[in-house]
């Protein structure tokens, strides 16, 4: 059965040559992608290794991970399939992960009756509200 690994923490530019050499010392025919930004096409310092043997996988995972590669130390482990995990679902994360904790939004309404506007029109909906009260101020 084949195991596919997260090759990451690899420097912003680098031979994908000099990668596969680094990864053929450990095994043969291992298919590694880098990810690439579509905006920049420039690698975005991760990408994913297919291997057709677990034992290899694990081997590569023992012998590369931490290992330095262009002044950055590889970090490499097993990557979980993106249709294994539920459709449309994000995996939770810990709280320790660095995210921010969710807040709630208000938006506030002079009339409480009516619906609140749009908030990412806010600064302009203020903007003709300012218009406006100057027009009505001329008159």
């Amino acid at each position: 059965m084949s195991a596919r690994l997260y090759v990451g923490n690899l420097p912003q530019s680098f031979e994908t040559s000099d990668l596969d050499a680094l990864f053929a010392s450990v095994a043969e025919g291992l298919r590694f992608k880098p990810v690439m930004d579509r905006d920049t096409g420039a690698s975005r310092g991760f990408g994913f290794m297919t291997v057709n043997d677990e034992a290899v996988a694990d081997a590569i995972i023992e012998q590369l991970n931490g290992v330095e590669f262009g002044g950055n130390s590889l970090r490499i482990e097993r990557s979980e399939r993106r249709d294994s995990r539920d459709a449309g679902q994000r995996r939770p994360q810990s709280a320790s992960a660095g995210r921010r904790p969710s807040v709630q939004k208000v938006v506030h309404s002079d009339a409480n009756d009516q619906e609140a506007p749009d908030p990412r029109w806010a600064g302009e909906l203020a903007k003709l509200k300012q218009l406006l009260d100057g027009q009505k101020a001329a008159v």
